[in-house]
């Protein structure tokens, strides 16, 4: 589809059989130097003459006589022997090259290309220009299914084929600076690794939303406005990542958390589906099973433990923790995963519509992260990637994931106290087990340096673009094999859509240039459509700008809300039944307490209380617990001021005013305690707990 070119026969190498001694033929020149794996090449230009000299250059491949097999080596260094050049006269210079295998010639006359060496070069032996057809036999992978990519750098009429099985049954890596063409070539490669493997399932981490125009016929487009990732899939660690934005979590918080999530999981389990729950009954429900909760169940939890007598110590942490968790579903960016939809168990549709089961002729999924906070980025790519290794673990092979992590080395960070743990431990375990159950890991990066070394040793087959940073550089030397080391001596100055591809898919390194992508394949990082306006910054309207950026949208909590309200019921105002979820040392107040009560409060305020006519029907008042109002009952007596005497004889006390001796009569309403902490949370309306701007 993206590149129509089917293998040449080269029949350029069949005309290749000419006297080798001859000049200006195929000869290059001799080998003056070898060891076991380098060897040295002795060649003069006659005359000045650069003819000769034009046929090497760094990254060739060049063939060296052997009797009837010939030794392929790789140029990468040459130097004239007095180290300057001479006009019109002869010139001798010396080329070091790499030894990469042998082209045999079987007793049937079959020639085929094998990495090791039978019979070295010995000295004088003859340095040739390769023939075409020995390229041909050197680049392929001789298996099927293999896919044409590009085309070699040293002859563009040979392709560059890989073995797109190889390369799927471990894990791939694509390094390369900025504006290399890294995205381009994972767009050409996995299109033909769905077309190779009708079974393939691709998710893309996509941290620029790029990729969604890149497979506009293949993939569907996730993001925080299309997809309700429900808080309860995450584990414990990843849900305090959300709660705790990103830093550490403290110790006493997570351990109530620990504690209260399995008992906000088995109080939903009411309703559950039988399958479901004879499912969660095999084993014990913990902090990180995937069934579903409410967070009103968890915050009526919290209350509860907060109204508890004992555990004083606590409860410093049980307040803070609210607020978080509270600041959590507030907050619009999170939207996502508190929405009405993460209530019910959609776990089924969840997976189905990430993972494309079934697919509907969509086999990629790009997940755009661009929109998620950054402190939830690392616990939605934990929760992704454990999804697909325990789908392709269960599912007993019957799905091929491929998990691609553009910009890996922000999610596994060669330092692990940059990185979160449970995305390190995820993306780690489809590196080290993932080809055993059929999950396959693409990474994508442009700072191997910073990346994990464990995962990118875990990659057998490597494109490695220019790179430009030393660092970067030495760590891709140290993953090339070492009989093709000097390969990458000249990383640095490819050009752009150039590679160095190595590895199982590839059966000899080889500098390739990847085949152009028709237009409407290119990645941009603006979406399906090129969102291309004729405004300017004289005319863009920066109201809409701004209230983008602070997404002054809230979220739509209003299933919270009704779910809040049912698991925390308004106590009955009727004295002979109890007060739902009240403890038992507080009795609620009678109808005569209550009516004591407010003559209390209009004989301490008498100057508050409406006249007879003005006096409009009251409402029935909320119960309340008479034994823990402070002050005294109305039939008591009046309490002397035992401090009056006092400020009448300190100097300078003003006399008390009508005004403070009546305020000093009212009983302050901030020292007054209605009932448990757990009711005054009840009467408050559920509006309150939430920002509806």
């Amino acid at each position: 589809m993206l590149n129509d070119d089917l293998h040449r026969s080269a029949s350029a190498g069949d005309l290749d059989r000419r006297d080798l001694q001859a000049r200006r033929n195929r000869m290059l020149g001799r080998v003056v130097a070898c060891t076991g794996a380098h060897a040295t090449i002795a060649a003069v230009a006659d005359h000045g003459d650069t003819d000769l000299t034009e046929l090497w250059s760094v990254g060739r491949l060049i063939s060296i006589s052997v009797d009837n097999n010939r030794v392929v080596a790789l140029a990468y260094s040459m130097q004239t022997g007095a180290h300057d050049w001479r006009e019109g006269e002869d010139n001798s210079f010396h080329i070091e090259v790499e030894l990469l295998g042998e082209v045999r010639v079987g007793h049937d006359g079959r020639e085929e290309f094998t990495s090791g060496i039978t019979r070295y070069p010995y000295l004088g032996a003859i340095a040739h220009r390769i023939r075409s057809a020995d390229l041909l036999r050197i680049y392929d992978a001789g298996k099927n299914e293999t896919c044409v990519i590009g085309k070699l750098s040293q002859d563009e009429t040979i392709d560059a084929a890989i073995h797109i099985p190889s390369m799927l049954s471990k894990h791939f890596a694509i390094v390369g600076s900025t504006g290399v063409g890294k995205s381009t070539a994972v767009s050409l490669l996995l299109h033909k690794a769905i077309e190779a493997d009708p079974k393939l399932r691709v998710l893309i981490l996509d941290p620029h939303n790029e990729f969604a125009a890149a497979f506009p016929e293949h993939a569907v487009v996730i993001d925080t406005d299309t997809l309700d990732l429900p808080f309860w899939l995450m584990r414990l660690e990843e849900f305090s990542e959300v709660v705790f934005r990103g830093r550490p979590p403290i110790a006493e918080e997570l351990d109530i958390l620990r504690d209260l999530i399995p008992e906000a999981k088995r109080a939903f389990r009411g309703n559950e589906t039988g399958l479901m729950r004879r499912t969660t009954e095999k084993s014990s429900v913990t902090a990180d099973t995937p069934v579903p909760y409410r967070m009103a169940d968890l915050l009526a939890l919290i209350d509860e433990r907060l109204g508890r007598l004992e555990g004083r110590s606590e409860k410093p942490f049980l307040r803070s923790l609210k607020m978080r968790v509270m600041s959590a579903i507030n907050d619009p960016r999170y939207h996502f995963m508190f929405s009405n939809n993460t209530i019910n168990d959609t776990i089924m549709e969840t997976i189905a519509h990430i993972f494309r089961i079934p697919g509907d002729d969509r086999p990629i999924s790009t997940f755009q992260l661009a929109g998620i906070p950054s402190e939830v980025v690392n616990s939605v790519a934990s929760i992704l990637c454990r999804m697909a290794f325990e789908l392709a673990l269960w599912s007993n092979g019957a799905i091929h994931m491929l998990v691609v992590c553009e910009e890996a080395h922000r999610y596994v960070p060669a330092d692990r106290e940059v990185g979160f743990y449970p995305t390190v431990q995820a993306i780690s375990r489809i590196a080290k087990e993932g080809r055993k159950y059929g999950v396959s890991l693409g990474v994508i990066t442009q700072r191997p340096g910073e990346l994990d070394q464990t995962i990118l040793s875990q990659c057998s087959t490597v494109f490695a673009m220019r790179l430009s940073n030393d660092r970067d550089q030495e760590i891709i030397k140290s993953a090339i094999p070492n009989s093709s080391i000097s390969t990458t001596s000249f990383i640095s100055s490819i050009g752009n859509g150039e590679a160095i591809a190595f590895g199982e898919a590839i059966s000899v390194p080889m500098r390739m240039k990847f085949a152009r992508v028709d237009e409407k394949y290119l990645p941009k990082a603006n979406g399906v459509i090129a969102k291309s306006s004729e405004e300017t910054p004289d005319t863009v309207d920066l109201r809409t700008v701004i209230a983008r950026m602070r997404s002054v949208n809230g979220p739509d909590i209003s299933g919270f809300q009704q779910s809040y309200g049912a698991a925390m019921t308004t106590p009955s105002l009727d004295p002979s039944e109890p007060a739902c979820n009240v403890p038992d040392e507080f009795p609620p107040a009678g109808a005569a307490e209550i009516e004591r009560w407010n003559g209390e409060t209009r004989a301490a305020a008498p100057s508050l209380a409406k006249p007879a006519y003005q006096a409009a029907p009251q409402s029935q008042p909320e119960p309340y617990h008479p034994d823990m109002l402070p002050g005294a009952r109305p039939a008591d007596p009046p309490q002397p001021d035992r401090f009056a005497e006092f400020r009448r004889d300190r100097p300078g006390s003003p006399a008390p005013s009508l005004a403070t001796s009546e305020l000093a009569a009212r009983p302050n309403p901030f020292l007054r305690r209605e009932g448990s902490l757990r009711e005054s949370l009840l009467k408050k309306p559920l509006s309150s707990i939430y920002d509806k701007d």
